[in-house]
């Protein structure tokens, strides 16, 4: 007879499209900064579902304000007016500073519509721009627009001809600046490169954008969808790098798990909208709002600087195993958004070994072992997943393996 794992496995095998490559392992709960599986092992996450999780799993006052919203109103659609939708938009548009918020249910709906509201833009303006301009190593999402600002090859290749984009090297300023013609509707960037390979911008590269936008006129997008909302500890990482984007992308973290998705506008790109050009049955319903009320009140209520302490700590304990095992040839990042550089055999064989011990962490670029652990995580969780990384790296330090 067959176990419930099997089971579960087999139904997903016979009825959905198989688009993804899953871990073998089926998870029923969770708790904090902890999953556990069918069979009720805790793994420490330091994914957090991929930086959605943000206040950890079965959050109290968020599982509290969802049965609580639930039991009142989830959804009437943006024909009319509800209690909440403003509330998240006034929070988010004074964090910010950039005037107007549009609400989506995802991180790539975000960075659809910031392309979208860029070429109204100069649509409104009576001026043709309608190329891109993007970063190698980037990645925006997988719509056809957002797919068109993705850079890796294999994504695209499929779903050609998409969108103009002209791709740029984010370690080449020069390239930038020749790349920005008066038919460039938007520069766009990740202030740190996620899937990618956990690579913040260089302060001559951003300066590079600035100067770009200034002398061509485009606009800047900054997609914040990985890296902004605390993740760093500041509620944006454009801002810490001094960047001034006129249009934003945000999700993951916004709702603590659920869906959500927003794009916030500077007064300039807003005022070059028309009632029509943009809508969503799901966006900003209640119940989403709710969520992403619960999540910024307690960003506000002392979580920006939870994050940088955890930060600090999660940055001494990397930096520590970077000077013990020569395996590790860079650490990047910032808050709790971090990446260890490694030859591409041995971060798979990081993950694996992680995996063995249940602490759950990816490998991202090929050759970098990333963390994304939940805001709220402490600094026992911290230590304790740093000490397994070092008995994975001791284990492969000494020519033995355990996966």
């Amino acid at each position: 007879m067959a176990t419930q794992e099997q089971q579960i496995k087999a139904v997903e095998a016979e009825h959905l499209l198989q688009v993804y490559k899953r871990i073998p392992i089926v998870f029923a709960r969770g708790e904090g900064s902890y999953l556990f599986d069918i069979d009720d092992r805790p793994y420490l996450d330091f994914l957090s579902g991929l930086g959605v999780a943000s206040l950890g799993h079965a959050n109290p006052d968020l599982a509290e304000a969802v049965a609580d919203q639930a039991r009142t109103l989830v959804h009437t659609s943006n024909l009319y007016f509800h209690p909440l939708q403003g509330e998240v938009g006034r929070r988010l548009t004074t964090l910010s500073g950039l005037a107007r918020a549009f609400f989506c249910n995802s991180g790539t709906e975000a960075v659809e519509g910031c392309l979208k509201f860029a070429r109204r833009y100069w649509h409104t303006r009576g001026e043709p721009r309608t190329r891109f301009v993007a970063l190698e190593r980037s990645f925006h999402g997988r719509t056809l627009g957002s797919l068109s600002t993705t850079w890796e090859p294999g994504y695209r290749a499929p779903f050609e001809p998409l969108l103009d984009v002209t791709f740029v090297s984010p370690t080449d300023p020069a390239a930038l600046a020749t790349a920005c013609g008066p038919d460039v509707a938007a520069i766009i960037v990740e202030p740190i490169q996620g899937e990618g390979g956990v690579w913040p911008l260089a302060p001559a590269f951003t300066d590079a954008v600035t100067e770009a936008c200034r002398t061509s006129g485009a606009l800047l997008i900054a997609d914040e969808i990985q890296c902004g909302l605390g993740r760093t500890g500041a509620p944006f990482y454009s801002a810490t790098l001094g960047l001034q984007p006129d249009l934003m992308s945000l999700g993951k973290a916004l709702g603590a798990g659920v869906p959500i998705g927003a794009i916030l506008l500077s007064q300039r790109v807003a005022d070059a909208i028309s009632p029509g050009d943009h809508g969503t049955t799901y966006g900003g319903n209640l119940l989403a709002c709710r969520a992403a009320l619960v999540f910024l009140e307690a960003m506000e209520d002392g979580g920006f600087e939870r994050v940088r302490q955890a930060g600090v700590t999660l940055g001494r304990g990397l930096d520590a195993l970077a000077q013990r095992y020569p395996v590790i040839t860079d650490i990047r990042g910032a808050g709790l958004m971090r990446g260890l550089e490694m030859p591409a055999d041995t971060a798979a064989q990081v993950v694996e070994g992680a995996l063995a011990r249940r602490l759950l962490v990816n490998r991202t670029a090929g050759d970098v072992v990333r963390m994304l652990p939940p805001l709220t995580v402490s600094d026992a969780e911290i230590d304790k997943a740093v000490g397994m990384l070092a008995e994975v790296l001791d284990t492969l330090q000494s020519g033995e393996s355990d996966v």
